[in-house]
Formats: C-alpha cells, sequence, structure tokens
C-alpha cells in the first residue's frame, strides 16, 4: 500500500560537511539541489549533452505490536543521477550512472561513469533530452505547513493508540497484527543543458492497520489506513473502523457456485486496476507493441460515460507533481473522452518514436533511474451515484473488497483479466453472505465497455491511481 521513497533511504550524511558541493545539509533551501545540479551540467563539452537529478530526503517508519515498538527507523538519505548524451551522425548515445552520496568525490564519479557508459552505447535517433515546451507549470503545494509539528514521541502515541482502538473496537478482533505509520518528505532538482532548471518538494504520511477476527476456529483479517500530507492529517478512527469493518464481515466466507454475474469493485481495487489501465495508456508501452490499445487511438474503447484523465496537477492525488521526471511541466491528459481513445501518456523518447510531442508524464525510481512515460494519477469522472446507490440497484452481483494474483492474472499487453477475489454477494440491492476463494475473470476491453455504474466516492489513495466504486456486467465467476 505504501512505498518508500526510491533511492532516497538509508543514507547518512557524512560527519565532514565540507565535503558537500555547497554544505547541502537537510537544513538548507532545495534551491541548493538546484545548484549542484546546475554545476554538473556547466562541465558538459562539445557535442555532450548532460541532465541532473538530484534528490534527498528523510522518512519515519514505525510499527507497533501489542502496545510495544516493534521497528522504528528514520533515515535520511541523498543522491544524483546522470544522463549524458553523445551527439552523433546516427543518433545519440546516452550513458547513465547514479550515486547514493552527494560529496564532491561521488558526484565527480558519477558524472565520468555516465560519460564512459555513453561510449559504449549504440546510437539511438530518438534518444534526446527534453526541451522546455512552454507549458508552464501548476501552483501545488505537496508539502503540508503542519509537517514538522508532531514529534517522535507524538508519533509513537498515535500509532499505540490506533493498535488499542481497534483491538478495542469490536469482541470479534482477536489480536491487531500490525499497526504502523510512515512519513516522509522529499526534495528534488533537475537541471539540463536544454535549459531546464526546476526543484520541488513534496511530503506523505500514512497510518495503516491490519485487524484479525474471529469466530470458532475461523479467523478472517482486514486492513485499514489514512493517508494526508502529514501526520496530523491522519484519521485514527477511519483506519481502525476501516480494519474492523473488512475483517469482521469475512467471518463465515465460502465460496459460492460459478456463475456469469455483475461484479461490484471497491475502490481500493478500483484504484489497483486503473493502475494496470494506466500501464497501457503509456506511450512507452504502445510504440514497443505492449498495449492492448495499440493502433487503436480515436477508436471507441469504452462505454460513452467513461471519461478517463491522467492529472498530477490535482492536489489530492498522492501522485500529483509540479515537474516530470525530466522537468517539464506536469498538465492534465485526457486519455479517454465519452468512451473514445484519446491520447496516450509519453515522456521525450516515447514521445519521438510516436512522432508526437511530450505529455509531461516522465516518471523516474528517484536518483537511481532512469526517466520512462507513464501516469501519476488517474481518475475516471465520477458518475451521479454514490456506494449504497449502486448497489441496491444491483439484484444478484459479487461485491469485491480484494483481489490477488494481479501481476500474474492481469496483462496491459493482451488485456486479460483473472484475479483471485474476496467480498460479499450482492442480493436483491444488499449485501449478502460472505465469499472467498473465488476467481473473476473478463478482459480490460470488456470491462471498459460493460461498465455499467460509475461512483461519486472518489478515494484519493497512495499510488498513481484514484479509486471509487465501480458496477461491471458480464464477469465470470469462479467457485465451487
Amino acid at each position: 500500500m505504501w512505498q518508500r521513497w526510491p533511492k532516497c533511504a538509508g543514507w547518512l550524511w557524512a560527519a565532514n560537511p565540507s565535503h558537500y558541493w555547497g554544505d547541502l545539509r537537510r537544513d538548507r533551501s532545495v534551491s541548493e539541489l538546484l545548484e549542484l545540479a546546475t554545476r554538473v551540467i556547466e562541465q558538459a563539452n562539445g557535442k555532450e549533452g548532460i541532465e541532473a537529478y538530484v534528490a534527498r530526503g528523510t522518512d519515519t517508519e514505525l510499527r507497533i505490536y501489542d502496545g510495544a515498538i516493534e521497528s522504528l527507523s528514520t533515515a535520511t538519505s541523498a543522491g544524483i543521477g546522470v544522463r549524458v548524451l553523445i551527439e552523433g551522425n546516427e543518433g545519440a548515445q546516452v550513458g547513465f550512472a547514479w550515486s547514493g552520496s552527494l560529496d564532491h568525490e561521488a558526484v565527480d564519479r558519477a558524472l565520468r561513469e555516465a560519460r564512459e557508459n555513453a561510449h559504449f552505447a549504440s546510437p539511438d535517433p530518438y534518444v534526446a533530452l527534453a526541451q522546455l515546451d512552454g507549458v508552464a507549470p501548476s501552483d501545488l503545494a505537496l508539502t503540508s505547513a503542519t509537517f514538522d509539528e508532531l514529534t517522535l514521541d507524538d508519533k509513537i502515541a498515535m500509532t499505540t493508540e490506533l493498535e488499542a482502538m481497534t483491538r478495542g473496537g469490536d469482541p470479534r478482533i482477536r489480536q491487531v497484527d500490525s499497526a504502523d505509520f510512515g512519513d516522509g518528505i522529499v526534495e528534488s532538482a533537475i537541471a539540463s543543458t536544454t535549459g531546464i532548471r526546476v526543484s520541488s518538494q513534496r511530503s506523505n504520511a500514512f497510518l495503516s492497520v491490519s485487524a484479525l477476527a474471529g469466530d470458532g476456529d475461523e479467523t478472517q483479517t482486514g486492513s485499514g489506513f489514512s493517508v494526508g500530507r502529514s501526520a496530523g492529517e491522519l484519521d485514527l478512527r477511519e483506519a481502525s473502523s476501516q480494519a474492523i469493518e473488512r475483517s469482521v464481515r469475512m467471518l463465515g466466507a465460502a465460496k459460492v457456485p460459478s456463475m456469469k454475474t455483475t461484479v461490484v469493485f471497491d475502490p481500493r481495487v478500483t484504484s489497483t486496476i486503473l493502475s494496470v489501465l494506466g500501464g497501457a495508456l503509456s506511450g512507452e508501452a504502445v510504440v514497443k507493441g505492449r498495449s492492448f490499445f495499440e493502433g487503436r487511438l480515436g477508436e471507441r474503447v469504452a462505454n460513452q460515460d467513461v471519461n478517463l484523465v491522467d492529472d498530477p496537477t490535482n492536489p489530492l492525488a498522492y501522485g500529483a507533481a509540479i515537474f516530470d521526471g525530466e522537468g517539464l511541466a506536469c498538465r492534465r491528459n485526457v486519455l479517454i473522452n465519452q468512451g473514445i481513445l484519446e491520447a496516450f501518456v509519453y515522456d521525450t523518447v516515447a514521445a519521438r518514436r510516436a512522432g508526437t510531442s511530450s505529455t509531461g508524464s516522465a516518471t523516474r525510481g528517484g536518483y537511481g533511474g532512469t526517466p520512462g512515460a507513464g501516469c501519476r494519477a488517474i481518475v475516471l469522472s465520477p458518475g451521479e451515484q454514490g456506494a449504497a446507490e449502486i448497489l441496491s440497484g444491483i439484484e444478484r452481483g459479487l461485491y469485491v473488497q480484494s483481489i490477488t494474483g494481479v501481476h500474474s492474472g492481469v496483462s496491459p499487453v493482451s488485456g486479460d483479466f483473472s484475479v483471485g477475489a474476496e467480498g460479499l454477494m450482492i442480493r436483491n440491492g444488499a449485501f449478502a453472505e460472505p465469499v472467498r476463494e473465488v476467481t473473476v475473470a473478463s478482459t480490460m476491453q470488456a470491462m471498459l465497455l460493460n461498465l455499467t455504474a460509475i461512483g461519486n466516492d472518489l478515494t484519493w489513495l497512495p499510488g498513481a491511481a484514484c479509486g471509487q466504486t465501480l458496477a461491471i456486467a458480464d464477469f465470470q465467476l469462479s467457485g465451487s
């Protein structure tokens, strides 16, 4: 559910701050990261192009079990990734290197190794650094002003209270498997010889809890969470009530007979599905023949009520960003409009291969990764019904609260969709018996066309997609 900052943890500052270029300690402005990135690219010579991506961050991770601290870590990390392009008649050769340190010697070594690696690369006419495109960045505040208000003791007390609240919330809760807290703040800067000079900062925080409910010899688990930009924004009661409800209501779960039926997806499941769909809408996947949307621009691919956008300029999205992984301004990209496939998302290289322009959609796994095209904040335009209204209109169906086997059972290449599921049967518009150990199967293509209801219960979750209740007809449910 929650991921640490990529390549931005576990690194401790050296004892001698004079080793930094510009004394890049944690209490200095993010502008110093941009200063370092700029110093690196200023060493370009001849036909050489350079991009420097610099990041640093701090994060805290805490787990409480049975009223005591089971694990606690606070880490500060920093590093740099450097790309060097050497232009030639047959295209550019690109080399990349990174370092998990910002001392002078480590930065120099990263630049030197990137240059060396470029000489071993094959020329590619599509490889290039991003060019400024005139799109103005959004004015987003992605760091909470209250991020530092709560002390570590406060965070420990909060997580301990979450565990106790969950354990005492229902007599059927036998134990709390874990109560977790995490928060982090990351600063980054990108500079390139094409004129890009940008920096940004963002923070996130979460609480999660896993509860074990029991009845006789049977046990069921359920989880709950709360997310925000700082610890002070987190809702303990919401996280606790989710875990209790999702575990208790599954007691007595069993298989049901196989059938063709309507499936209603919980917002968490929808978020997972839309994240996979986002992979198929990556221009990089399309140009490589790895998307079931290949060759379908301008065609109807979904129910006419489907409007799908990737909007990292939405401050509610936890994938929100001011700049993409190449330093271009993030923007709202309409992907499916009234069921018609209108666009894919591109970084610079994928766009050049496709003969189009970047959509400001470069993503990267921190300073240790190179850019690739991807979605950050996918969301379906909400419908008019809430979850309860959607359920009330279904005579028979399955409400799916969790799925398994996504990586092996869902293919953005073919569109095949087959996952393990658990949830609750729907009978006459209401929840009935709990269900587990069943499989639901369809194709992504059919799912988009068979959408019968889109909820208005937008739920922004950690990751690249928003969740909401969805009802989709004609699923094959395989059970007993």
